[in-house]
C-alpha cells in the first residue's frame, strides 16, 4: 500500500440533526450514502450549474466530515452557511483536528478511517487520521497516480464559476446522483447530459518536454487551438480539449508534445476512441 499525506487538503465538519437533509439539497450527489468506509464525491454549484468546489463526503457518529481543497474552505463555510437559514446544523473548521491522506493498492488497516474513493476501484482510500501516518509516498507521488487514472483534483483542473460537471467526468467517476432529487445547479447539469451539449472533456494526456503551465494552449499542427492544459506532474497531466481533437495525435505546447490519451472509462460520443 502507498500512502501520502496531502497538506493542500482540509475538513470542513458539518454536525446537527439535519446535517444529512441540508446538504442534500445542495450538492451534486447523494450524501445519504455516504459511510465511515465509504466516501461520495460530490460538488457545490452555482445555482446557473457551474461548478464552484467539490469534495470527498464521509459519515462519523454524529457528523459529516468534508475532506475539501484548503484554499476553498473559507469559500465554502461562508456560501453553506448562507442556506442554514432554519436548519439545526453548524459548520466549522475541524483540520486541526484531522490529517488527510490518500491511499491506495492494497487496503489500510481496518483501525483507521479510511473510506473508499467512490470513483474508480484503482483509486484508493482517503484517509483522516488525528495524528501523523507512516507516509511511504509525497503528494506529488499521488498526483501522478491520479493524473494516470484521469481524474480531476478541484481548482488545478476545474475552473469557478465556468467548468460544468460533466467536462470533468463527474457523471462516469459516481459524482452526480440522478435520482436523488432537486440540488442546487441540477437543471443545467440534468440538460447537459440529455441534450448532448458537450464539447470539451477533461482527459488525461502524455507530455514530452517540460510540462506546460495550467491554462497553457495546446495547438494542432497548423495552429489551431484545441484546449488548454490543466494540472500536470512530470510526464503526466490533465488538459481540456475539444473533442474533435481527441483522436488526432500529439498537440503542442511550447516546446513540449501533449498526446491525449482518453481512459476506458471515459464515455465520448460515437466514433471517437
Amino acid at each position: 500500500m502507498k500512502l501520502a499525506a496531502l497538506p493542500d487538503r482540509a475538513v470542513l465538519e458539518i454536525s446537527g440533526e439535519d446535517r444529512l437533509s441540508f446538504l442534500q439539497g445542495l450538492v451534486s450527489n447523494d450524501v445519504t450514502k455516504a459511510r465511515a468506509d465509504q466516501a461520495i464525491w460530490a460538488a457545490l454549484l452555482t445555482p446557473q450549474g457551474k461548478w464552484l468546489a467539490d469534495f470527498f463526503v464521509i459519515a462519523t457518529g454524529d457528523a459529516l466530515l468534508l475532506d475539501v481543497e484548503a484554499a476553498q474552505l473559507a469559500m465554502l463555510i461562508t456560501r453553506l452557511n448562507r442556506f442554514k437559514l432554519r436548519a439545526k446544523v453548524a459548520l466549522r473548521d475541524a483540520s486541526a483536528e484531522w490529517r488527510v491522506h490518500a491511499a491506495w493498492g492494497e487496503g489500510p488497516p481496518p483501525e483507521w478511517i479510511a473510506a473508499r474513493d467512490p470513483r474508480l476501484p484503482e483509486a484508493g482510500w482517503r484517509v483522516l487520521s488525528s495524528s501523523a501516518l507512516p507516509t511511504n509516498a509525497s503528494a506529488e507521488d499521488y498526483a501522478v497516480h491520479r493524473l494516470a487514472l484521469g481524474l480531476p483534483d478541484g481548482s488545478k483542473d476545474m475552473e469557478a464559476e465556468k467548468s460544468v460537471l460533466l467536462e470533468g467526468g463527474f457523471d462516469e467517476l459516481n459524482g452526480i446522483s440522478w435520482t436523488k432529487g432537486c440540488y442546487m445547479g441540477q437543471e443545467l447539469t440534468a440538460r447537459t447530459r440529455y441534450r448532448g451539449l458537450l464539447k470539451r472533456r477533461l482527459v488525461p494526456v502524455a507530455i514530452e518536454g517540460a510540462a506546460p503551465e495550467r491554462g497553457a494552449p495546446l495547438l494542432t499542427p497548423d495552429g489551431t487551438e484545441a484546449g488548454e492544459m490543466r494540472s500536470s506532474q512530470g510526464a503526466r497531466g490533465l488538459a481540456l480539449l475539444r473533442l474533435e481533437w481527441l483522436d488526432k495525435g500529439a498537440l503542442m505546447a511550447g516546446g513540449a508534445r501533449v498526446t491525449p490519451q482518453p481512459p476506458p472509462w471515459m464515455k465520448l460520443p460515437e466514433g471517437k476512441p
